[in-house]
């Protein structure tokens, strides 16, 4: 199912800061189902995109436009930092608090934050402090407390960097899950692997602009540019 939060418009869209030339211009479309990746190499401008993409950001020049007006837009969607940011609170509270904002009744809160706990391997943890957790069971608190509330859109900034093989696979599984629940998911990785896993199409950004995109198997195996070439067998990309 498609979701009315969609499309989203890039359209001539680029950020500065002071002199640096950070991103654009940039015009991109991001419809339909599936996990759309977002790579490139460090400094290429990933997480600026995906940042002006879900408002945490206003771009320089362009316009950022939604399906649906843009404050109703944004209570849609969810976004999770590489470095997971995990509230001063119980594991408990932290799954609830996105079902407090939008005033879910506090039995089904209460479920909903058991069930996601459980989901995440936490069950036996309601109620120990978040910030003790490992940094594997942050991404995973962080990115199920994302999901608590079924966002239409989810922005995810290399979730996977730092952790080990077992967490990586637990929140492929998690991403999997939701994209096939009707989660439109952007993701930047640095994982060339991760992202034949997990994408269904792909944009490559080279030096703050869109060098390539294209749906996943031909991106992957078939792509158009030697740069491209370059960057899927792990050359350096200047």
């Amino acid at each position: 199912m498609v979701s009315p939060v969609l499309p989203l418009k890039v359209r001539g869209v680029s950020v500065r800061r002071g002199a640096r030339h950070l991103l654009g211009p940039i015009d991109l479309t991001i419809e339909g189902t599936g996990l759309t990746m977002v790579l490139g190499p460090n400094g290429s401008g990933k997480t600026t995109l995906l940042k002006v993409m879900h408002g945490l950001e206003r771009p320089s020049e362009g316009k950022i436009s939604y399906g649906l007006a843009r404050a109703e837009a944004e209570r849609r969607q969810a976004y999770v930092f590489q470095t997971p940011i995990v509230l001063r609170r119980s594991v408990q509270q932290n799954l609830a608090y996105p079902l407090e904002l939008i005033g879910r009744p506090r039995d089904e809160i209460r479920r909903r934050a058991g069930e996601w706990a459980e989901r995440i391997g936490l069950g036996g943890a309601l109620s120990s402090p978040a910030t003790r957790l490992s940094g594997g069971e942050k991404q995973k608190l962080a990115l199920a407390r994302a999901l608590i509330r079924k966002p239409e859109l989810l922005f995810l900034d290399e979730p996977c960097a730092n952790l080990d093989g077992r967490s990586t696979r637990a929140i492929e599984e998690m991403l999997l899950e939701a994209r096939a629940a009707g989660t439109r998911i952007v993701m930047a990785t640095h994982d060339i692997a991760q992202a034949r896993r997990l994408a269904t199409d792909a944009i490559l950004l080279i030096n703050g602009a869109v060098h390539e995109t294209g749906e996943a198997p031909g991106f992957f195996d078939a792509p158009v540019t030697s740069e491209t070439k370059s960057f899927l067998k792990g050359d350096i990309i200047l």
